[in-house]
């Protein structure tokens, strides 16, 4: 009798663990990672080096900027500063990924990459924003994030985050604006319709104000062996396939030369 009630307690026991995490899986929503602190120290993004919106759907966080693009679920672009004193191998927590408090129309849900075959890849790193905690938890909002291949995602991608990290060492600070050519047709994931891009750019600015020096990448999201040297384009090319204009508060003449050509010289790889 009391076996047979035993066995009673245990599969109603484990009938509500399963409840329970199904529940937590599903509906589970951590605090916001957005400090309302105004003293906390942000990371200032030079306002004439914003690219234009295709959207109008600008956020800005403390530590990285972004525009949001409904229809795709995801950022068209996302820019940040890394400085030289920001790199830091500060073991971090890893976070939950959540919704972007800050994004109107909502960001997508991370369950949207659950069983889908891809990495929640991010856009901004949160290798580059371990210096503090907040920072580091901002770059799990799903408006920073996009699909991308594993084995792009661990490989030739991470080899051009280790080498803008090596840039911001060697030269002090760097600015990047990078994210997924976003375009008609790609695949979908989810329920709701997350795509999948094709191609991701990353564009590199160094220097002052007054001499600026750019260097823009465009990768297919496979994974490739090819020197980062291989994927150089200008970043002309990406405002004809993102119709973004990157440095459109520039003077002309100083954004024709910044965009117009490719030029390696002055940038050391590893």
């Amino acid at each position: 009798m009391n076996r047979a009630r035993n066995k009673t307690i245990y599969a109603l026991l484990l009938l509500i663990c399963i409840i329970g995490f199904w529940l937590f899986e599903n509906f589970y929503t951590p605090a916001t990672y957005s400090s309302k602190d105004t003293s906390i120290v942000k990371t200032e993004i030079l306002e004439d080096l914003l690219p234009s919106s295709t959207t109008g759907s600008v956020v800005e966080h403390e530590h990285f900027t972004l525009s949001y693009n409904e229809p795709f679920e995801q950022a068209e672009w996302v820019v940040y500063v890394l400085k030289k004193e920001q790199l830091t191998y500060q073991d971090r927590k890893r976070p939950f990924f959540l919704e972007d408090p800050k994004v109107k129309s909502k960001s997508a849900d991370w369950r949207n990459y659950r069983g889908s075959g891809y990495d929640r890849g991010h856009l901004c790193p949160a290798g580059d924003r371990r210096f503090s905690e907040q920072a580091y938890n901002e770059t799990f909002y799903t408006s920073n994030i996009s699909p991308q291949d594993k084995d792009f995602n661990a490989g030739v991608w991470n080899r051009l985050e280790l080498q803008v990290r090596q840039w911001a060492k060697r030269y002090g600070s760097v600015f990047v604006v990078t994210g997924g050519i976003l375009e008609d047709g790609l695949q979908e994931i989810g329920e709701e319709d997350v795509d999948v891009p094709n191609y991701f750019y990353k564009i590199v600015v160094k220097g002052p104000p007054e001499r600026l020096e750019g260097i823009a990448f465009l990768i297919p999201s496979i994974e490739s062996q090819k020197n980062l040297e291989q994927f150089t384009v200008p970043i002309d090319s990406i405002e004809k396939l993102t119709g973004i204009d990157f440095f459109q508060k520039l003077p002309d003449s100083e954004e024709a030369e910044l965009e117009g050509s490719v030029i390696t010289q002055g940038w050391k790889f590893n």
